[in-house]
């Protein structure tokens, strides 16, 4: 059992999750890991992403699935996801609104974070096409942080037909 706070997946105004705001060279650390994330998957780097998330899980809301490994990472975003002409997704992802909690004596962190996914191709004018929020763990091994665990939840979905191999309104609660 961790001794950091559980994921809340739940959205709330009034949320009063304990915060540990931890050491600056911890908090960079952490959102510096976010933020690679970020800059792999807009470069249609599979392998970059299956690196960061090596020894974490992987999961959305809206299915059962949960990814585990470098390679199956990999797998995982290249299977679903479209590559243009420019080796590109042609997206850019942003993490947003990042809220870190640093436990520096067990060596573990929460954060949670809002994402926003915007694109343009040649058939589509730039545009946000899908919103939401992320929830990870992390753990600190030999001094380095990274990642255990990734939650994915879509808010709100846009025209992701130039980014995604498949429907992604499905995996938004109550979409019919």
């Amino acid at each position: 059992m961790s001794n950091s706070p559980e994921i809340s997946t739940e959205a709330s105004t009034n949320e009063q999750l304990p915060t540990r705001p931890g050491t600056w060279e911890s908090h960079h650390a952490i959102t510096g890991l976010m933020y690679r994330y970020t800059e792999r998957i807009d470069a249609g780097d599979f392998e970059g992403l299956g690196a960061i998330f090596a020894d974490a899980a992987i999961t959305a809301d809206g299915t059962d699935i949960e990814v585990r490994g470098a390679e199956a990472v990999a797998d995982y975003y290249r299977s679903m996801n479209v590559v243009h002409a420019d080796g590109t997704l042609r997206t850019r992802h942003m993490a947003v609104n990042v809220i870190t909690d640093i436990d520096e004596d067990a060596g573990t962190a929460t954060a949670r974070s809002g994402f926003v996914v915007l694109q343009q191709t040649p058939a589509l004018p730039l545009q946000p096409i899908v919103t939401g929020r992320y929830r990870d763990r992390f753990t600190r091994v030999d001094g380095v942080w990274q990642f255990t665990q990734r939650h994915m939840m879509v808010d709100h979905v846009g025209d992701v037909s130039e980014h995604l191999s498949f429907d992604l309104a499905a995996f938004i609660e109550g979409a019919s």
